[in-house]
């Protein structure tokens, strides 16, 4: 008899594979059936970088010779701070001197967290490591990396595309045993905002079992009508206020700058003396341009809100092409759209006829997410889209969608 791989073995033997290198492997070598391919799947912004970013960049050049200071600079940290206290309330700023951290993207964060996480753990004979199901595939690479149990927390339709956390507070034998939770708001891919009393119900749960509470806000600044709720928000009305949360932003979604690598984690001070140490050892600094070059970006919401309407005039051709169509809502935030295509069979062979009869590139939505605790796959039925080409791409990409699975 044979089990299935766990821990760093699941990673090293493939056993679990990016959902990009999962459709390669679907759409094999089958013919695109348009001359002209829309590729949706990758979640790159394309519109403008901010004009003055190649000038900060240029101005301190001949940082490139130094060690860049592992913890960010004192001018990153504070344009961190004060834009968290523009955007979130002077109250929700946190200490630039011991309160954020910057790192290379979220991503690496997101994974590299998950270390003393984990080790807070080390009492328990097999932390487990929550995460939103879908999920972002570094949630699923730290637990694993770490040898904890991923645990997968559905989020469907029915949980209104958050995990369930009242059903989670029920599983005590669970919560004792995790070392972290991950969760994503904006939702990627879903687009569902978590509210201030859900945020409240996640950050006392880390707090009543002492784990740490991840929260990925890498889509905060993409947004509809309403600026998302913040975690750091929520926590500086507590009187424990940053404790057992961290929060994890970045400029690749805000600023269209994902080729930058540059964002941020904040809040648990003494999580973050300890992330930073270990970063110290195993991890890349932030060159010292860049860290000069973000400083600027953070400080700067006019090609912020240009980022936003945008997108916002993609909601609207969304809107146009399908409105009463697979389930479609306009996202709240974030530039993904997660349609319901069970009835044409479901997402796999969605996506393999959308790519052969017009050449619409997707992502099948178990891609992005594994079995949860109930046996089912929150993916299964659905297609996720990255509204990152222009209006009039995204507008034919969807027309073809719907002619295809009329």
């Amino acid at each position: 008899m044979t089990t299935s791989p766990s821990g760093l073995a699941a990673l090293a033997n493939g056993a679990v594979l990016s959902p990009f290198t999962q459709l390669r492997k679907l759409l094999g070598d089958s013919p695109a059936g348009h001359a002209n391919v829309i590729d949706l799947t990758i979640g790159e912004p394309r519109e403008p970088i901010p004009p003055f970013v190649t000038e900060k960049l240029l101005e301190v050049q001949t940082a490139y010779a130094n060690y860049p200071p592992i913890r960010g600079t004192g001018e990153l940290r504070t344009a961190i701070s004060n834009w968290a206290a523009k955007r979130f309330g002077a109250n929700a700023a946190p200490d630039p001197e011991r309160e954020i951290l910057p790192i290379n993207g979220s991503r690496e964060g997101l994974f590299l967290a998950a270390l003393p996480a984990v080790g807070r753990k080390a009492n328990v004979s097999r932390p487990a490591v929550l995460m939103c199901n879908p999920y972002y595939s570094a949630y699923v690479g730290g637990a694993l990396a770490t040898n904890a149990e991923p645990v997968y927390l559905n989020a469907t339709a029915a949980t209104g595309h958050l995990p369930d956390l009242e059903a989670l507070a029920q599983n005590k034998p669970l919560l004792e045993r995790t070392a972290a939770l991950y969760l994503c708001s904006p939702a990627n891919p879903q687009g569902a905002v978590a509210d201030a009393q859900y945020i409240k119900r996640a950050l006392d749960l880390a707090r009543t079992y002492d784990f740490i509470l991840f929260f990925d806000e890498c889509y905060s600044e993409i947004y509809d009508t309403t600026p998302p709720t913040g975690a750091l928000e929520v926590a500086a009305q507590t009187p424990e206020r940053f404790s057992n949360l961290v929060v994890f932003n970045s400029l690749s979604k805000r600023s269209n700058l994902p080729g930058l690598r540059s964002g941020f984690c904040a809040g648990d001070a003494s999580f973050i003396e300890t992330f930073g140490e270990i970063r110290n050892m195993v991890a890349p600094q932030m060159p010292g341009p860049t860290q000069h070059a973000s400083a600027a970006v953070w400080s700067d919401e006019v090609h912020v809100e240009a980022n936003r309407a945008a997108y916002r005039q993609k909601y609207d051709v969304c809107d146009r092409v399908l409105r009463g169509r697979y389930g479609y809502q306009r996202p709240a935030g974030g530039f993904f759209l997660w349609l319901d295509v069970n009835n044409f069979g479901g997402a796999s062979e969605a996506t393999v006829t959308l790519w052969q009869r017009a050449g619409v590139k997707v992502l099948p939505g178990a891609f992005l997410a594994q079995a949860g605790c109930d046996g089912t796959n929150p993916g299964a039925d659905y297609l996720r889209l990255a509204l990152v080409r222009d209006p009039a791409t995204v507008g034919e990409a969807l027309e073809r969608l719907v002619v295809v699975l009329a």
